[in-house]
């Protein structure tokens, strides 16, 4: 078997996306992909197989009042505006799919911000 980070990085999503599914009693996931240069965020529905909402550091009007997508503060913003994107499409409720990150800095930082944003998880 192959121990690369990437295969290693792999078999985490797919161990959270696993419990995930099993725990989610059938709400959308808020789920989280950060690169070194960018934060993303989506809230998707796996039932219908479509994304309610998402946001990311790298729209316009964000990259133009941040100073870098890749920091904490980039995190909070992109929480609070995939919250407000969400509480729109008149979903309340997500499971936090942290993906094959740990629950630390950006990752937490936009998981707080969806929370003061309106969404419960």
């Amino acid at each position: 078997m192959a121990t690369n980070k990437l295969a290693l990085q792999t078999r985490r999503r797919a161990r959270l996306r696993y419990q995930l599914k099993v725990k989610s009693g059938g709400r959308p996931r808020l789920s989280v992909f950060r690169s070194g240069k960018h934060i993303y965020a989506q809230v998707i529905d796996d039932k219908q197989g479509r994304t309610v909402a998402s946001a990311s550091s790298i729209e316009k009007e964000l990259r133009e009042g941040l100073k870098t997508g890749a920091d904490r503060d980039a995190a909070s913003v992109v929480g609070k505006r995939v919250a407000e994107r969400a509480l729109a499409a008149g979903v309340t409720e997500v499971v936090f799919d942290r993906g094959p990150y740990l629950y630390h800095g950006r990752v937490k930082a936009l998981a707080d911000a969806a929370r003061e944003g309106g969404l419960s998880f």
